[in-house]
Protein backbone atom coordinates (compact mmCIF):
# COMPACT_ATOMS: atom_id res chain seq x y z
CA UNK A 1 0.00 0.00 0.00
CA UNK A 2 1.82 3.46 -1.03
CA UNK A 3 0.81 6.71 1.05
CA UNK A 4 -1.89 7.81 -0.83
CA UNK A 5 -3.65 4.67 -0.66
CA UNK A 6 -2.75 4.37 2.59
CA UNK A 7 -4.24 8.06 3.43
CA UNK A 8 -7.46 7.58 1.43
CA UNK A 9 -8.08 4.45 3.64
CA UNK A 10 -7.84 6.62 6.27
CA UNK A 11 -10.10 9.31 6.06
CA UNK A 12 -12.67 6.42 5.05
CA UNK A 13 -13.08 6.32 9.02
CA UNK A 14 -15.59 9.18 10.77
CA UNK A 15 -13.28 10.35 13.59
CA UNK A 16 -14.96 13.70 14.66
CA UNK A 17 -13.80 14.47 18.00
CA UNK A 18 -16.53 16.16 20.63
CA UNK A 19 -15.68 17.41 23.35
CA UNK A 20 -19.44 17.35 24.89
CA UNK A 21 -19.73 13.58 25.43
CA UNK A 22 -16.61 13.22 28.85
CA UNK A 23 -15.72 10.46 27.28
CA UNK A 24 -11.98 9.18 25.92
CA UNK A 25 -12.04 8.54 23.00
CA UNK A 26 -14.82 10.85 22.76
CA UNK A 27 -16.51 9.53 19.72
CA UNK A 28 -16.71 5.60 19.16
CA UNK A 29 -15.21 6.02 15.12
CA UNK A 30 -12.33 6.80 16.85
CA UNK A 31 -12.10 3.75 18.42
CA UNK A 32 -12.83 2.04 15.27
CA UNK A 33 -9.73 3.81 13.63
CA UNK A 34 -7.59 2.46 15.91
CA UNK A 35 -8.44 -0.98 16.13
CA UNK A 36 -7.66 -0.90 12.26
CA UNK A 37 -4.27 1.15 12.37
CA UNK A 38 -3.15 -1.21 15.07
CA UNK A 39 -3.81 -3.99 13.26
CA UNK A 40 -1.80 -2.35 10.27
CA UNK A 41 0.86 -1.77 12.41
CA UNK A 42 1.20 -5.34 13.58
CA UNK A 43 0.69 -6.56 9.52
CA UNK A 44 3.54 -4.00 8.46
CA UNK A 45 6.16 -5.50 11.13
CA UNK A 46 6.39 -3.61 14.02
CA UNK A 47 6.58 -4.52 17.49
CA UNK A 48 5.13 -4.05 21.12
CA UNK A 49 2.04 -2.83 19.64
CA UNK A 50 -0.54 -1.67 22.09
CA UNK A 51 -4.10 -0.04 22.04
CA UNK A 52 -5.67 0.50 25.52
CA UNK A 53 -8.90 1.82 26.57
CA UNK A 54 -8.95 4.95 25.93
CA UNK A 55 -7.99 4.94 22.18
CA UNK A 56 -4.21 5.34 22.40
CA UNK A 57 -1.94 2.97 20.37
CA UNK A 58 1.92 2.73 20.77
CA UNK A 59 4.29 0.53 19.02
CA UNK A 60 8.27 0.23 18.24
CA UNK A 61 10.36 -0.18 15.52
CA UNK A 62 13.08 -2.06 16.87
CA UNK A 63 16.74 -0.74 16.20
CA UNK A 64 18.95 -2.14 13.63
CA UNK A 65 22.11 -0.76 14.81
CA UNK A 66 25.17 -2.26 16.23
CA UNK A 67 25.66 1.05 18.65
CA UNK A 68 24.29 0.97 22.06
CA UNK A 69 23.71 4.39 22.99
CA UNK A 70 21.29 5.56 19.89
CA UNK A 71 18.61 7.35 21.35
CA UNK A 72 14.80 6.39 21.22
CA UNK A 73 12.92 8.59 19.41
CA UNK A 74 9.28 9.15 18.80
CA UNK A 75 6.80 10.52 16.22
CA UNK A 76 3.22 11.22 17.16
CA UNK A 77 0.16 12.03 15.39
CA UNK A 78 -3.60 12.38 16.07
CA UNK A 79 -6.56 10.17 14.87
CA UNK A 80 -9.36 12.59 15.61
CA UNK A 81 -10.94 14.91 13.08
CA UNK A 82 -12.32 18.77 14.06
CA UNK A 83 -15.73 19.16 15.00
CA UNK A 84 -15.21 22.41 13.17
CA UNK A 85 -16.76 20.66 10.19
CA UNK A 86 -18.04 17.20 9.24
CA UNK A 87 -15.95 14.28 8.79
CA UNK A 88 -18.33 12.03 7.43
CA UNK A 89 -18.76 9.95 4.03
CA UNK A 90 -15.62 11.71 2.79
CA UNK A 91 -15.30 11.80 -0.48
CA UNK A 92 -11.66 12.87 -1.80
CA UNK A 93 -10.48 13.11 -5.28
CA UNK A 94 -7.10 13.17 -6.36
CA UNK A 95 -6.30 16.26 -8.82
CA UNK A 96 -3.65 14.71 -11.07
CA UNK A 97 -0.93 17.13 -12.33
CA UNK A 98 -2.83 20.75 -11.35
CA UNK A 99 -2.99 22.78 -13.63
CA UNK A 100 -2.91 26.41 -11.72
CA UNK A 101 -6.38 26.65 -12.41
CA UNK A 102 -9.42 26.86 -10.11
CA UNK A 103 -10.91 23.37 -9.31
CA UNK A 104 -14.43 22.51 -9.22
CA UNK A 105 -14.78 20.84 -5.95
CA UNK A 106 -18.33 19.95 -6.22
CA UNK A 107 -20.60 20.66 -9.70
CA UNK A 108 -23.98 19.90 -8.34
CA UNK A 109 -23.37 22.87 -5.33
CA UNK A 110 -21.23 24.93 -7.76
CA UNK A 111 -18.38 24.58 -4.97
CA UNK A 112 -14.78 26.47 -6.42
CA UNK A 113 -11.84 25.93 -4.56
CA UNK A 114 -10.27 29.19 -5.61
CA UNK A 115 -6.98 30.13 -6.62
CA UNK A 116 -7.59 33.83 -5.35
CA UNK A 117 -8.77 33.14 -2.21
CA UNK A 118 -6.05 30.46 -1.24
CA UNK A 119 -2.82 31.41 -3.19
CA UNK A 120 -0.83 29.20 -1.16
CA UNK A 121 -2.25 26.33 -3.89
CA UNK A 122 -0.13 28.04 -6.95
CA UNK A 123 2.95 26.54 -5.32
CA UNK A 124 2.02 22.68 -6.51
CA UNK A 125 1.37 23.17 -10.19
CA UNK A 126 2.19 20.06 -11.64
CA UNK A 127 1.52 17.95 -8.69
CA UNK A 128 -1.14 15.69 -7.54
CA UNK A 129 -3.57 17.29 -5.09
CA UNK A 130 -5.75 15.49 -2.59
CA UNK A 131 -8.80 17.51 -2.07
CA UNK A 132 -12.76 17.64 -1.01
CA UNK A 133 -16.03 16.92 -2.83
CA UNK A 134 -16.41 20.68 -1.03
CA UNK A 135 -19.01 19.37 1.72
CA UNK A 136 -16.56 17.84 4.14
CA UNK A 137 -13.22 18.40 5.63
CA UNK A 138 -10.35 15.78 4.23
CA UNK A 139 -9.32 14.73 7.49
CA UNK A 140 -5.29 15.54 6.26
CA UNK A 141 -4.85 16.66 9.91
CA UNK A 142 -3.95 14.57 10.98
CA UNK A 143 -4.56 11.36 8.76
CA UNK A 144 -1.42 12.63 6.88
CA UNK A 145 0.82 12.85 9.81
CA UNK A 146 -0.60 9.16 10.59
CA UNK A 147 0.21 7.82 6.80
CA UNK A 148 3.40 9.82 7.01
CA UNK A 149 4.64 7.77 10.08
CA UNK A 150 3.35 3.98 9.38
CA UNK A 151 5.01 4.37 5.83
CA UNK A 152 8.21 5.58 7.34
CA UNK A 153 8.66 2.55 9.34
CA UNK A 154 7.41 0.59 6.44
CA UNK A 155 10.11 1.99 4.42
CA UNK A 156 12.49 1.54 7.10
CA UNK A 157 11.74 -2.04 7.83
CA UNK A 158 12.34 -3.05 3.94
CA UNK A 159 15.93 -1.22 3.30
CA UNK A 160 17.55 -2.54 6.42
CA UNK A 161 20.80 -0.93 4.65
CA UNK A 162 19.47 2.31 6.61
CA UNK A 163 20.40 1.87 10.25
CA UNK A 164 18.75 3.87 13.07
CA UNK A 165 18.09 3.31 16.90
CA UNK A 166 15.18 2.60 18.61
CA UNK A 167 11.71 4.32 17.00
CA UNK A 168 8.06 4.57 18.94
CA UNK A 169 5.53 5.84 17.48
CA UNK A 170 2.26 7.14 19.17
CA UNK A 171 -1.51 7.62 17.66
CA UNK A 172 -3.42 9.60 20.07
CA UNK A 173 -7.15 10.37 19.98
CA UNK A 174 -8.70 13.93 20.65
CA UNK A 175 -6.44 16.67 19.82
CA UNK A 176 -8.57 18.37 17.95
CA UNK A 177 -10.22 18.90 21.54
CA UNK A 178 -7.49 19.38 23.38
CA UNK A 179 -7.68 16.45 25.59
CA UNK A 180 -5.05 14.19 22.87
CA UNK A 181 -2.28 13.99 25.74
CA UNK A 182 -4.89 13.57 28.84
CA UNK A 183 -4.30 9.83 29.30
CA UNK A 184 -0.77 9.80 27.02
CA UNK A 185 2.09 7.64 29.40
CA UNK A 186 5.21 9.13 28.52
CA UNK A 187 6.60 6.86 30.86
CA UNK A 188 5.50 3.73 28.95
CA UNK A 189 6.37 5.49 25.74
CA UNK A 190 10.16 5.72 26.76
CA UNK A 191 11.48 8.25 24.09
CA UNK A 192 14.38 10.98 25.01
CA UNK A 193 12.52 13.41 22.70
CA UNK A 194 9.53 12.95 19.61
CA UNK A 195 7.85 14.84 16.92
CA UNK A 196 4.63 15.80 15.94
CA UNK A 197 3.73 15.23 12.41
CA UNK A 198 0.74 17.84 12.15
CA UNK A 199 2.40 21.26 10.58
CA UNK A 200 0.96 22.38 7.87
CA UNK A 201 3.06 22.71 4.34
CA UNK A 202 5.89 21.55 3.51
CA UNK A 203 8.74 22.66 5.35
CA UNK A 204 7.22 24.09 8.36
CA UNK A 205 9.39 23.47 11.60
CA UNK A 206 8.06 24.94 15.06
CA UNK A 207 8.43 24.77 18.27
CA UNK A 208 6.54 26.98 19.43
CA UNK A 209 2.48 27.67 19.97
CA UNK A 210 0.04 29.35 21.39
CA UNK A 211 -1.25 29.07 24.98
CA UNK A 212 -4.70 27.97 25.07
CA UNK A 213 -7.32 27.90 27.09
CA UNK A 214 -11.19 27.02 26.57
CA UNK A 215 -14.25 28.94 28.00
CA UNK A 216 -17.93 28.65 28.04
CA UNK A 217 -20.05 31.80 29.44
CA UNK A 218 -23.54 30.94 30.55
CA UNK A 219 -25.63 33.62 30.66
CA UNK A 220 -29.33 33.28 32.93
CA UNK A 221 -31.82 34.58 31.96
CA UNK A 222 -35.27 35.09 32.85
CA UNK A 223 -38.79 33.85 30.30
CA UNK A 224 -41.87 35.61 30.54
CA UNK A 225 -44.89 35.90 28.11
CA UNK A 226 -43.71 38.76 25.58
CA UNK A 227 -47.23 40.24 26.12
CA UNK A 228 -46.60 41.36 30.10
CA UNK A 229 -42.87 40.97 29.96
CA UNK A 230 -41.75 44.38 30.90
CA UNK A 231 -39.60 45.18 33.51
CA UNK A 232 -39.91 41.36 33.80
CA UNK A 233 -38.15 39.61 31.04
CA UNK A 234 -34.27 38.87 31.09
CA UNK A 235 -33.41 37.62 27.55
CA UNK A 236 -30.04 35.92 27.49
CA UNK A 237 -29.52 36.05 23.97
CA UNK A 238 -29.59 39.44 24.11
CA UNK A 239 -27.29 39.89 27.16
CA UNK A 240 -24.95 37.67 25.61
CA UNK A 241 -25.10 39.57 22.57
CA UNK A 242 -24.02 42.55 24.32
CA UNK A 243 -21.54 40.42 25.93
CA UNK A 244 -19.70 39.13 22.59
CA UNK A 245 -19.61 42.96 21.48
CA UNK A 246 -17.62 44.00 24.49
CA UNK A 247 -14.23 41.85 23.68
CA UNK A 248 -11.88 43.94 21.49
CA UNK A 249 -13.71 42.88 17.64
CA UNK A 250 -10.28 42.99 15.73
CA UNK A 251 -8.81 40.34 18.35
CA UNK A 252 -10.46 37.68 16.70
CA UNK A 253 -8.83 34.61 14.34
CA UNK A 254 -10.00 36.68 11.13
CA UNK A 255 -8.17 39.56 12.21
CA UNK A 256 -4.50 38.34 13.69
CA UNK A 257 -1.37 36.81 12.44
CA UNK A 258 2.27 35.38 13.46
CA UNK A 259 2.39 36.00 17.30
CA UNK A 260 -0.82 37.78 18.09
CA UNK A 261 -3.60 36.42 19.95
CA UNK A 262 -7.13 36.44 20.01
CA UNK A 263 -10.68 35.29 21.22
CA UNK A 264 -12.59 33.08 19.05
CA UNK A 265 -16.57 32.69 19.32
CA UNK A 266 -16.91 28.65 18.28
CA UNK A 267 -20.43 27.96 19.19
CA UNK A 268 -23.13 29.86 20.80
CA UNK A 269 -26.58 27.85 22.00
CA UNK A 270 -29.60 30.18 23.25
CA UNK A 271 -32.51 30.31 24.28
CA UNK A 272 -34.58 33.14 26.94
CA UNK A 273 -33.52 31.63 29.94
CA UNK A 274 -30.03 30.25 29.02
CA UNK A 275 -27.68 31.17 26.61
CA UNK A 276 -24.16 29.56 26.43
CA UNK A 277 -20.92 30.67 24.70
CA UNK A 278 -18.34 28.84 23.73
CA UNK A 279 -14.74 30.09 23.37
CA UNK A 280 -11.45 29.42 22.58
CA UNK A 281 -8.22 31.86 23.86
CA UNK A 282 -5.13 32.09 22.39
CA UNK A 283 -1.60 33.70 22.36
CA UNK A 284 1.88 32.96 22.69
CA UNK A 285 2.70 35.21 25.26
CA UNK A 286 1.90 33.79 28.75
CA UNK A 287 1.12 36.95 30.59
CA UNK A 288 -1.05 38.62 27.98
CA UNK A 289 -2.71 34.68 27.75
CA UNK A 290 -3.40 35.23 31.52
CA UNK A 291 -4.83 38.95 31.08
CA UNK A 292 -7.00 37.30 28.35
CA UNK A 293 -8.17 35.21 30.83
CA UNK A 294 -9.09 37.88 33.40
CA UNK A 295 -10.67 39.56 30.90
CA UNK A 296 -13.18 37.62 30.36
CA UNK A 297 -14.02 37.19 33.62
CA UNK A 298 -13.81 40.74 34.19
CA UNK A 299 -16.51 41.64 31.28
CA UNK A 300 -19.01 38.68 32.93
CA UNK A 301 -18.25 41.01 36.37
CA UNK A 302 -19.77 43.92 34.12
CA UNK A 303 -22.82 42.04 32.50
CA UNK A 304 -23.42 40.85 36.68
CA UNK A 305 -23.18 44.69 37.77
CA UNK A 306 -26.03 45.32 35.03
CA UNK A 307 -28.21 42.35 34.99
CA UNK A 308 -27.87 40.98 38.58
CA UNK A 309 -25.58 38.50 40.31
CA UNK A 310 -25.02 35.14 38.60
CA UNK A 311 -26.41 36.19 35.19
CA UNK A 312 -22.93 35.84 33.85
CA UNK A 313 -21.35 32.67 35.07
CA UNK A 314 -17.30 31.83 33.75
CA UNK A 315 -16.02 28.46 33.06
CA UNK A 316 -12.64 28.58 32.14
CA UNK A 317 -10.07 25.37 31.50
CA UNK A 318 -5.92 25.95 30.53
CA UNK A 319 -5.26 23.46 27.53
CA UNK A 320 -1.93 23.43 27.14
CA UNK A 321 1.15 25.56 26.80
CA UNK A 322 3.57 27.79 24.72
CA UNK A 323 6.11 24.05 24.32
CA UNK A 324 8.96 26.75 23.86
CA UNK A 325 10.57 26.91 27.20
CA UNK A 326 11.01 23.04 27.16
CA UNK A 327 11.93 22.56 23.72
CA UNK A 328 14.53 25.46 23.41
CA UNK A 329 17.14 23.57 26.11
CA UNK A 330 17.48 20.67 23.91
CA UNK A 331 17.50 22.56 20.44
CA UNK A 332 19.96 19.53 18.99
CA UNK A 333 16.44 17.91 18.41
CA UNK A 334 15.08 20.82 16.40
CA UNK A 335 18.63 21.43 14.45
CA UNK A 336 18.04 17.65 13.52
CA UNK A 337 14.81 17.99 11.92
CA UNK A 338 16.13 20.83 10.47
CA UNK A 339 19.29 19.20 8.68
CA UNK A 340 17.09 16.14 7.62
CA UNK A 341 14.84 18.37 6.01
CA UNK A 342 17.79 20.34 4.07
CA UNK A 343 19.08 16.89 2.94
CA UNK A 344 15.58 15.96 1.58
CA UNK A 345 15.81 19.06 -0.76
CA UNK A 346 12.81 20.80 1.59
CA UNK A 347 13.73 24.63 2.45
CA UNK A 348 12.79 25.00 6.26
CA UNK A 349 10.07 27.11 6.88
CA UNK A 350 10.83 28.08 11.16
CA UNK A 351 7.87 30.28 12.40
CA UNK A 352 5.45 29.54 15.73
CA UNK A 353 2.52 27.42 15.35
CA UNK A 354 -0.57 29.54 15.52
CA UNK A 355 -2.67 26.44 17.04
CA UNK A 356 -1.21 23.48 19.59
CA UNK A 357 -0.39 20.13 19.02
CA UNK A 358 -0.53 17.11 21.41
CA UNK A 359 3.43 17.89 21.62
CA UNK A 360 2.75 21.09 23.21
CA UNK A 361 1.18 18.78 26.40
CA UNK A 362 3.85 16.28 26.29
CA UNK A 363 6.49 19.07 26.20
CA UNK A 364 5.54 20.03 30.23
CA UNK A 365 5.40 15.77 30.65
CA UNK A 366 8.93 15.53 29.78
CA UNK A 367 9.06 14.13 26.48
CA UNK A 368 10.76 17.75 24.29
CA UNK A 369 8.44 17.77 20.93
CA UNK A 370 8.44 19.68 18.18
CA UNK A 371 5.67 19.79 15.23
CA UNK A 372 7.29 18.52 11.32
CA UNK A 373 4.89 19.76 8.30
CA UNK A 374 2.38 17.05 7.65
CA UNK A 375 1.37 18.85 3.96
CA UNK A 376 -2.29 19.81 4.50
CA UNK A 377 -3.65 23.48 4.03
CA UNK A 378 -6.68 25.06 4.85
CA UNK A 379 -7.57 22.46 7.70
CA UNK A 380 -10.75 22.26 9.41
CA UNK A 381 -12.61 22.74 6.42
CA UNK A 382 -14.17 21.59 2.77
CA UNK A 383 -11.35 23.55 1.05
CA UNK A 384 -8.30 21.45 2.44
CA UNK A 385 -6.25 19.82 0.37
CA UNK A 386 -2.97 17.74 0.55
CA UNK A 387 -0.34 17.93 -2.16
CA UNK A 388 0.70 13.89 -2.88
CA UNK A 389 4.33 14.78 -3.09
CA UNK A 390 4.31 17.08 0.33
CA UNK A 391 3.41 13.47 2.18
CA UNK A 392 5.76 11.61 0.70
CA UNK A 393 8.65 14.29 1.42
CA UNK A 394 7.39 14.25 5.37
CA UNK A 395 8.06 10.50 5.07
CA UNK A 396 11.65 10.68 4.06
CA UNK A 397 11.98 13.56 6.66
CA UNK A 398 10.88 10.94 9.18
CA UNK A 399 13.39 8.01 7.66
CA UNK A 400 16.23 11.26 7.29
CA UNK A 401 16.10 11.70 11.07
CA UNK A 402 16.22 8.44 12.42
CA UNK A 403 19.04 7.64 10.00
CA UNK A 404 21.03 11.08 11.00
CA UNK A 405 20.74 10.47 14.63
CA UNK A 406 22.22 7.05 14.06
CA UNK A 407 25.33 8.15 12.38
CA UNK A 408 25.74 11.54 14.79
CA UNK A 409 25.93 8.32 17.80
CA UNK A 410 28.99 7.74 18.03
CA UNK A 411 28.93 4.25 19.97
Amino acid sequence: MNITERFLKYVSFTTTSDENTNLTPSTPGQMVFAKYLADELKSIGLKDVTLDKNGYIMATLPANSGKKDVPVIGFVSHMDTSPDASGKNVKPKIIEHYDGNDILLNEEKVIVLETEKYPEILQYKGQDIIVTDGTTLLGADDKAGIAEIVSAMEYLIEHPEIKHGKIRVGFTPDEEIGQGADHFDVKEFGAEWAYTMDGSQIGELEFENFNAAAAKVIIHGLNVHPGYAKHKMKNSMRIATQFVTMLPRHETPEHTEGYEGFYHLTNVEGTVEKTTLSYIIRDHDRDRFERRKKEVQHLANKINAEFGENTAVVELRDQYYNMREKVEPVMHIVDLAFEAMKENGIEPIVKPIRGGTDGARLSFEGLPCPNIFAGGHNFHGRFEYVPVQSMEKAKMVIVKIAELLEKKTEN
